[in-house]
């Protein structure tokens, strides 16, 4: 069988540091099972060279520091460089999949060319970007009709989510889009060995946190993830736990107007603990939390909520629709009246350990069955092959 060429442009690149993209992009091209793949993946570095890395080709792109629009001038430089590698090197198999719809103002331009050259082009439209409130009016104005152009002139939309599948294909009728849905994943931890546990032990004394006497919340920390509503909430219960969050919150305008908001720094049990690279370090203050909390409320299929998901025993979610899909009746869920997230945290304080222990359960079983990786790696594959 002939090689097929598979072109990723849109996520930051791999070795993987953090973010959703970089993590699919990772485990697609490290747990590659068919050998007729080949994977080009462009990667925001600061050279134009080339390199290696899990059987991959990635190409670095030197993008200039320009704000906002660094992202698109990063994708339509990568786009810009693959075609010209395929020309160059006669390419007669490939596809080009992009992760995003950042460039979507642009691939009128494009897909004439990809046409001419009998390159289909993918995309995975991510979660309604336009919707989060880190955009101003224009930005988002422009991230809206992106995603209309992406929906018009893909060959294919995979969405990571059947809400976002479903949206995409009411909103864009009009364009009759060829879509299919293929989850996002994650993978079951092993319970870590005796020797990681003196980083976490020095990580818990540090930090003045003790094991299963907290509730934790990763994620960015952007007013969409209700940060206010979590803290208001968690402020106004009577737990005796702490609520561990770890986020980058370093010359944070958000995190200034949240504190004057709120008080949360007159609240001892309200602990901002920064950011834990160290995967493994992240995966035991998951397992050994009394609860995760999850606010996210715009886009798909969020990385963070699988993380929790095969971690956590007790997740509590935010309920809508993107978060129910993935959790279904594994966990718990709250809502952003006034008072609903206090009472439930308030009813949780003495939870039956064997209640706690059974969400747990429950939540692996959701990550085996539909989220776990061989099996979505399998399906790109499939689709890539086809």
């Amino acid at each position: 069988m002939e090689e097929k060429h598979i072109f990723i442009v849109g996520s930051n690149g791999i070795p993987a540091k953090y973010g959703g993209f970089e993590t699919f992009v990772e485990n697609l091209t490290a747990k590659k099972v068919n050998p007729n793949i080949k994977y080009h993946v462009a990667c925001l570095g600061k050279d134009n060279n080339e390199f290696e890395y899990n059987n991959a080709r990635c190409f670095s792109i030197k993008v200039p520091n320009i704000g906002p629009a660094k992202a698109i001038f990063y994708d339509l430089a990568a786009l810009n460089r693959t075609i010209k590698y395929i020309k160059k090197n006669n390419i007669k198999n490939s596809i080009i999949y992009l992760l995003g719809t950042t460039i979507g103002g642009f691939i009128g331009f494009y897909k004439s060319k990809l046409q001419k050259l009998n390159i289909p082009l993918f995309v995975n439209p991510d979660g309604c970007e336009w919707k989060r409130d880190k955009w101003n009016y224009f930005v988002k104005k422009y991230l809206k009709l992106s995603e209309r152009l992406m929906a018009k002139y893909s060959d294919l939309l995979i969405c990571d989510s059947i809400n976002i599948e479903k949206y995409i294909k009411e909103t864009y009728s009009k364009y009759n889009p060829k879509t299919t849905f293929i989850a996002y994943g994650s993978d079951l931890h092993e319970q870590n060995t005796q020797s990681n546990n003196k980083i976490l032990e020095n990580w818990y004394k540090e930090k003045q946190i003790k094991t299963n006497q907290y509730y934790l919340i990763v994620g960015r920390f952007v007013p969409e993830n209700n940060y206010e509503t979590m803290i208001k909430e968690f402020m106004k219960s009577n737990t005796k736990k702490d609520l561990v969050i770890i986020t980058n919150v370093e010359k944070n305008k958000f995190y200034e107007e949240l504190k004057q908001k709120t008080n949360f720094d007159k609240d001892k049990r309200i602990k901002f603990v920064g950011t834990v690279y160290d995967s493994n370090l992240l995966n035991q203050i998951r397992e050994n939390a009394y609860g995760y909390l999850h606010g996210h409320e715009v886009g798909g299929t969020n990385p963070s909520l699988l993380e929790a998901l095969s971690s956590t025993n007790l997740n509590l979610l935010l309920d809508v629709s993107f978060n129910k899909e993935v959790a279904s009746d594994s966990s718990m869920y709250w809502n952003k009246e006034d008072g609903n997230l206090s009472n439930l945290l308030d009813t949780l304080e003495n939870m039956n350990p064997d209640e706690i222990q059974n969400y747990g359960i429950k939540a692996k079983e959701r990550i085996k069955e539909i989220y776990n990786w061989q099996k979505i790696v399998k399906q790109y594959e499939t689709i890539f092959l086809t």
